[in-house]
């Protein structure tokens, strides 16, 4: 099903951006400027420092339709910030005997190679952009008034920008219908993003937009004015000087929070390959194919992230059937054997899927996957359960831990479960994560009345 994919932007920009920058911010003061201070100690101190300023002070959020006087005001901001940095470096390090002198030339070769190279590749995006097609998202407006014709004419004059408008909506008549029909032409045309101005749509149609916004991976954005919206969090930007609201904020889009998640994900699963698959596997493929003939590993296509599909591996728990690509274990299910039934209350089956987290088709902690033929069963009839796709599915999950793990017996059982899901990808914190994995290694230990 196509309907449901997404084009999203680059993941790789911004961690780019770093590396690039803190080799400069290194390579300048090791090789040139500070050549007799111990360049382990300098690396370790100044790296870590320049990331958490630049978290703070938001250096490095620079999005397609941010402007050069905006870039500049962030550079010289954190050239100041640097700058005071390294003072503060040289003061608690006075053994080093850095110059006051030495150290302003420093800041300002720094900033002159990193402003260089900002400006270069925002530049270079938006010349591929124009020029080759590339990094495109195509939009449509739903409502016609002096603001949206001021934003479909900053998508028509800037293409820089990298913005394809398709088409603007009017809804003059407030009908169903016409709501109906502009859904059909986002899904028929491939549309990323939907611009909703409110005062030209009714309340219900808004719901009716937003519903289909996360149903179908859609991003929504809003024009603001005088009516109300009610969300939990808002996102306030500005599109040259037009305001946009955007509905849903997900922290995990942005590129420092996807990089600490990813080295988290890489660093927890290569430890739990190393240290307990290792030993573990042998044994438990062992008592699996002295029990039941078969392979030891059940693989299985689940969707993830953006609706792609991917194989989720366990170690085998069930008999080999033809219906384990269709439904669920139940309670008393004749189809898992002694030793699945074992593995399936201890959660040791899930263990091979840190496997497909190395790989990048998971997360330690996120959403719980689901087989494909479930997933366009509630993607129909559940609402909102399409977007716990806009971030990567895990092993482990807050509504896993909040007693929604296991078999789905009712529709109440995967609406609570989307609740959860929903809150997580709305407040991921890498805290949250760490208590996720507690909670569940306690419940693993414990027991859990819905794990087999």
């Amino acid at each position: 099903m196509n309907t449901f994919k997404q084009g999203r932007y680059s993941g790789y920009l911004r961690p780019l951006s770093y590396i690039i920058d803190l080799t400069i911010i290194n390579g300048l003061a090791i090789f040139l400027f500070f050549q007799h201070i111990d360049p382990y100690f300098f690396v370790f101190v100044i790296s870590s420092s320049w990331i958490v300023l630049s978290v703070a002070s938001h250096f490095y959020e620079v999005y397609r339709y941010t402007r050069e006087v905006t870039i500049l005001s962030m550079i010289i901001k954190q050239l100041v910030l640097f700058g005071l940095l390294m003072f503060a470096f040289s003061g608690y390090n006075y053994e080093f005997n850095l110059h006051p002198k030495t150290i302003i030339s420093y800041v300002f070769s720094v900033f002159l190679l990193i402003s260089v190279f900002k400006f270069t590749i925002y530049y270079l995006l938006q010349k591929y952009r124009v020029s080759f097609g590339g990094n495109f998202r195509n939009t449509v407006i739903f409502g016609a008034n002096k603001k949206t014709l001021a934003l479909e004419g900053f998508f028509n004059k800037n293409p820089e920008y990298g913005y394809k408008h398709k088409k603007t909506f009017s809804f003059k008549e407030k009908n169903s219908k016409a709501l109906e029909e502009s859904f059909q032409y986002v899904l028929d045309e491939g549309i990323d993003e939907i611009y909703c101005s409110i005062s030209e749509l009714s309340n219900n149609q808004i719901n009716e937009v937003v519903d289909f916004a996360d149903n179908n991976l859609k991003i929504l954005k809003f024009l603001p004015d005088n009516k109300e919206i009610y969300s939990k969090k808002l996102k306030y930007e500005y599109y040259d000087y037009i305001p946009i609201l955007s509905l849903r904020n997900i922290p995990l889009e942005e590129s420092i929070n996807m990089f600490v998640k990813r080295g988290f994900d890489i660093l927890f699963s290569s430890l739990v390959i190393v240290f307990i698959l290792s030993w573990l596997t042998p044994l438990i493929a062992i008592l699996i194919k002295l029990e039941s003939k078969g392979p030891v590993f059940f693989k299985q296509s689940r969707n993830g992230f953006n609706y792609r599909e991917f194989d989720c591996y366990k170690f085998r728990s069930m008999m080999p059937n033809s219906d384990a690509h269709l439904y669920q274990a139940t309670r008393g299910d004749q189809r898992v054997t002694k030793v699945g039934k074992f593995i399936r209350k201890t959660s040791i089956d899930e263990l091979p899927q840190f496997f497909n987290v190395l790989f990048g088709d998971m997360s330690v902690v996120g959403p719980r996957p689901h087989m494909v033929s479930h997933t366009n069963m509630y993607a129909k009839r559940i609402d909102k359960f399409m977007v716990r796709h806009f971030v990567k599915p895990g092993i482990t999950g807050l509504a896993q831990i909040s007693g929604y793990r296991g078999e789905v017996e009712t529709d109440k059982d995967i609406i609570g479960r989307v609740k959860y899901d929903i809150f997580y990808i709305e407040n991921w914190s890498i805290f949250l994560d760490l208590k996720i994995i507690f909670r569940t290694f306690l419940n693993a230990i414990q027991g859990e009345e819905k794990a087999y």
